[in-house]
């Protein structure tokens, strides 16, 4: 059997600054001043965080609230998810699947949401899984707060029947000061490096006879040319393509990409992360370094565990899972 060597992938460790939140989790029922339970508090993403105490009321079954300034910003720290990243990240396509229709997959495949953020679409079943691996951004300073709020102006409060106000304009948030966040992502070479057009293994891009598969492998090879044209990257395509290792030697129709192909989809995927900023929602987040591995172990996710192993230029050629028969 043919061992599989060289890079297999590109693992990266983020480290980004911002302030405020950007990614808002919602309203959360919690517990006031006055021992009653709010429904108005809105709270960011954090890690681990819920709402109950643990104890519960043993006649009914209630589950007791926390109260609203009762969080522990360090054992549940607040991040950023990894849909909204991905989501800033492609932001100049992020509304342009809505489109993507059999007839006009060739180009959402020969786009950098085809070939690096993956797609679905349900009509047809054709996909491209994400060769993007992206965890969450981790805030580590823990500069969160609670802040009562009360919308301004001299609106009158109604009195109900027990002598309280029916309504009111309070309202109250977990907010933050600067933050510093830590992700760690990666890149897998087998799934950036072959393309399917074949609906044998559920994992068709797309599906095309003969002819128009090479075609496709045109558009997809300019594409990437584009990205750098002072290199010459290839997009092959063949009508049997097999993965390395298989019993029964079953291929696919598909497009094999080249190590000139890859890496520039690869730098150009890591120049994306390094300049990715997020302002919304009353805060903002910037990535500040990126420190690369380009990972031919197959201990994945090297650099978050082992950083002293890491190589940060590439020692060998990107690894071919597949093969022409």
């Amino acid at each position: 059997m043919t061992k599989v060597t060289g890079i297999k992938s590109v693992d990266f460790k983020i480290k980004a600054f911002g302030y405020g939140v950007v990614n808002w989790n919602g309203p959360i029922a919690l517990v006031g001043d006055n021992g009653k339970e709010v429904k108005n508090h809105t709270i960011p993403k954090l890690r681990g965080f819920t709402n109950q105490t643990g104890k519960v009321k043993e006649e009914s079954g209630y589950k007791y609230k926390k109260h609203v300034a009762d969080i522990n910003f360090i054992e549940n720290p607040l991040y950023i998810s990894q849909n909204c990243i991905r989501h800033h990240l492609f932001r100049d396509q992020a509304f342009d699947l809505h489109y993507a229709k059999d007839k006009n997959l060739l180009a959402v495949l020969a786009s950098i949401t085809g070939l690096i953020r993956g797609y679905v679409v349900p009509s047809s079943q054709c996909k491209r899984t994400s060769p993007l691996l992206l965890e969450d951004f981790v805030d580590h300073l823990g500069n969160g707060n609670f802040e009562q709020m009360g919308r301004s102006g001299s609106k009158e409060k109604e009195i109900n029947k027990k002598g309280e106000e029916s309504s009111n304009s309070f309202f109250s948030k977990t907010t933050f000061g600067d933050t510093e966040y830590t992700a760690y992502g990666s890149i897998s070479i087998e799934q950036l490096e072959f393309i399917s057009l074949d609906k044998k293994f559920d994992r068709a891009a797309m599906v095309v006879s003969e002819e128009e598969g090479k075609k496709v492998a045109e558009k997809v090879q300019e594409f990437i040319h584009s990205i750098d044209p002072s290199r010459s990257p290839k997009a092959v395509f063949h009508a049997n393509y097999v993965r390395k290792g298989t019993i029964f030697e079953e291929g696919e129709v598909g497009i094999l990409l080249d190590n000139t192909a890859i890496d520039i989809l690869v730098k150009e995927t890591l120049r994306m992360i390094e300049e990715l900023s997020i302002k919304q929602a009353k805060g903002y987040m910037y990535v500040d370094s990126i420190e690369v591995d380009y990972n031919n172990s197959n201990k994945m996710m090297r650099i978050k565990r082992s950083p002293e192993q890491a190589n940060p230029e590439a020692q060998d050629g990107y690894a071919v899972y597949f093969y022409a028969k």
